[in-house]
């Protein structure tokens, strides 16, 4: 993929910029959900959450709300399941990919919802009152929709990053992708079911379980190689 074949020295100067923006990005995230977790109880409402609401309630139109809850439904799990099980299959039987990529591509949907889950046991912070009759189930915090969005729309710009086609429709396809990210994001504040600090601490959590992933695709197939060109030599 993007750095299997290659030893940290030998990447270019854009390579590892990535991979220290990337870095950076996750820690500053990780240091911020930390403290967002130890601030926040069930009944707690921060200064920023009552802020972003009060900005949604300014802008809020029942059309535009229709259209986000219509976004909001790519971050859901049946929609997300459904295609991480038909990517998987593909990835599996159908693509030229290595079988790695499949397995941490099931390790990497499966493991943010369980780690999600856990963090929302460990919060058990109710839901905003804003904007009721969108409430959901479980624990508000943090946003599941936003961690798996995160994870799964990003190991797709992943996966086509490491393709050879053209750098004009990889910049449109992966801008889509955050795009969508991003809406699905917004849209769980717009519709009032979840806090903005509940999808600061989706996103940087589904940031740092798909670094963690990348990481294991890449050493992987690092090994992998390296035991072949032994075996070869």
């Amino acid at each position: 993929m993007y750095f299997s074949n290659k030893k940290f020295t030998e990447l270019n100067t854009g390579r590892k910029s990535l991979l220290y923006a990337a870095l950076l990005f996750v820690l500053v995230g990780v240091a911020m959900s930390i403290w967002i977790t130890l601030a926040i109880t069930p009944k707690d409402k921060l200064a920023i959450d009552e802020a972003a609401f009060d900005v949604v309630r300014a802008i809020h139109v029942p059309v535009v709300a229709a259209i986000f809850k219509g976004i909001s439904k790519l971050g859901s799990v049946p929609v997300l399941a459904t295609a991480s099980v038909l990517i998987a299959i593909y990835f599996l039987f159908l693509s030229s990919f290595s079988r790695w990529l499949a397995l941490y591509f099931a390790i990497a949907m499966g493991g943010v919802s369980g780690i999600t889950k856990l963090a929302k046991s460990l919060t058990s912070r109710d839901r905003p009152e804003f904007l009721g009759g969108y409430d959901g189930a479980t624990s508000s915090y943090p946003s599941g929709h936003a961690s798996g969005a995160v994870v799964f729309y990003g190991f797709l710009i992943y996966i086509l990053g490491a393709q050879a086609i053209g750098r004009k429709w990889k910049w449109m396809i992966n801008t889509l992708l955050v795009l969508i990210v991003l809406g699905i994001s917004f849209s769980r504040v717009y519709l009032g079911v979840h806090y903005f600090t509940d999808i600061v601490s989706g996103i940087f959590l589904g940031c740092l379980w798909l670094l963690l992933c990348i990481i294991g695709v890449e050493v992987t197939l690092r090994r992998k190689a390296k035991k072949e060109k032994e075996e070869a030599a």
